[in-house]
């Protein structure tokens, strides 16, 4: 886990992105955040860039490649597996079965989006100090 990295954050709808831009910018991490439209977009950046990034937060319901689908790749790719990127859910559509979904597939979380900008803050808040706290097998 790379804590300087980029947090990916894999959203189809360009409101939530505003949204999630303007806490970003906020809270002030200096972590770069990058954008993708759906998950395929993101598994491609994933293969070929060079960067570690520090986080994935991925919507479930997207063209081209879920949310699900997504994890599943990342998880049985070697290469990336290795890079100990968290994967973690952050999506308004939830139900224990998606919950028990996410986490047969090593999800290490799953948070729903936050309708007020305050609530909002709070749930990055708590994801980027945990993350930003956690040790991975590759911080060796």
């Amino acid at each position: 886990m790379n804590k300087n990295g980029p947090v990916i954050i894999i959203e189809d709808d360009l409101d939530d992105q505003l949204l999630l831009e303007v806490v970003f910018q906020k809270l002030g991490y200096p972590n770069k955040v990058v954008y993708f439209l759906d998950g395929q977009q993101a598994l491609d950046y994933l293969n070929k860039t060079e960067e570690v990034p520090f986080l994935i937060l991925s919507d479930i319901n997207m063209p081209k490649l879920d949310g699900f689908a997504l994890r599943d790749k990342i998880h049985m790719d070697a290469q990336l597996k290795v890079k100990c990127i968290p994967y973690l859910f952050f999506s308004t559509a939830v139900s224990q079965q998606m919950v028990i979904d996410a986490y047969s597939l090593s999800v290490q979380g799953f948070f729903v989006k936050q309708v007020s900008m305050d609530e909002l803050e709070k749930s990055i808040t708590v994801i980027m100090e945990y993350w930003k706290r956690c040790v991975a097998p590759n911080n060796f």
